[in-house]
């Protein structure tokens, strides 16, 4: 399974970006899939996480500013970031999980993609 993340930039607080993850090697349709977050200097968090039925959950952090998405036929994933703030700034990876619409354990993730956001 191959993950790889696009979509990432420097954008104004306030402001708007869509994250992409390529998926090959399994279908998203079948497969729980997440977003997970990390600033600079901190832990990694799984931020927002789907499951094969399209039901989602959020961080309470990005909860209300953050949309998490697939599309089966593309075969990737999404993340819609609005509202940003410099807080979100840090690395994106997508991953895959075992179980669905869990806070904790990843089981493949991808390199990433950097988001900066200044204030």
């Amino acid at each position: 399974v191959q993950l790889v993340e696009s979509g990432g930039g420097t954008v104004q607080a306030g402001g708007s970006l869509r994250l992409s993850c390529a998926v090959s090697g399994a279908a998203v349709r079948r497969t729980c899939m997440a977003w997970v977050f990390q600033a600079p200097g901190k832990s990694r968090e799984i931020v927002a996480t789907i499951d094969q039925e399209d039901g989602a959950d959020y961080a309470d952090s990005v909860k209300g500013r953050f949309a998490i998405s697939k599309d089966n036929v593309k075969n990737s994933l999404y993340l819609d970031m609005n509202a940003l703030t410099p807080e979100d700034t840090g690395t994106y990876r997508c991953a895959t999980q075992i179980t669905c619409r869990q806070f904790t354990g990843i089981a493949l993730r991808g390199r990433g993609t950097e988001v900066t956001v200044s204030s």
